[in-house]
């Protein structure tokens, strides 16, 4: 699946309503779940948005191995996780709370820090930074 990539003046993410508008529409038209990893460079400039994984109806499967390897290769210094939700609930599952507890982890050891991780619908989207589940 082709990234979205942003070659001239990226914009800065800095709260996740900015990021939103930008992968809404790439991932809400999805009847599977899409894992989406957001590169950013030291001043939180998106680079790119890239699908690493792409799950079944109801579940998204992702290996932090995925996950981080097109932030390696993008020099990214955090990520932003996103996925969407086709059912147009926000809500996290207890796999979304599991998963994103071991990349919080693996970011750690790699020193690619995750700032947030997104649930995207059609209407809405769910933070988990601001409802302090990272």
């Amino acid at each position: 699946m082709k990234a979205l990539t942003l070659k001239s003046d990226p914009p800065a993410i800095t709260s996740p309503d900015l990021l939103y508008p930008l992968i809404k529409k790439k991932i809400t038209d999805f009847y599977k779940e899409h894992f989406m990893v957001c590169s950013l460079n030291t001043r939180n400039n998106l680079i790119a948005v890239d699908v690493v994984s792409i799950g079944t109806l109801t579940a998204s499967l992702v290996h932090p191995r995925e996950a981080f390897g097109q932030a390696i290769k993008r020099h990214a210094a955090h990520i932003i996780l996103a996925h969407n939700h086709p059912s147009g609930e926000t809500e996290p599952s207890e796999d979304d709370l599991k998963i994103t507890r071991r990349l919080v982890d693996a970011g750690k050891i790699m020193g690619i820090e995750v700032l947030d991780h997104l649930i995207i619908t059609k209407t809405q989207y769910l933070s988990f930074k601001e409802k302090y589940l990272i």
